[in-house]
């Protein structure tokens, strides 16, 4: 699994969770709002792909 990410990405992705008051640095649950938030949308691209190859068999 490659997560490499370029410099710039990070950068945004850190300025959407980051939270000076946390103990750890980001705010946890934004961070995990954002990410159920990418696997619905993963899920939404999933389910249309699944609806496209099925519509070709």
């Amino acid at each position: 699994m490659n997560l490499d990410i370029s410099e710039e990405q990070y950068r945004e992705i850190l300025e959407q969770i980051k939270n000076d008051d946390s103990p750890v640095g980001i705010d946890a649950g934004k961070t995990h709002v954002l990410i159920l938030q990418k696997l619905l949308d993963i899920e939404s691209r999933l389910e249309n792909l699944e609806k496209a190859f099925s519509n070709n068999d």
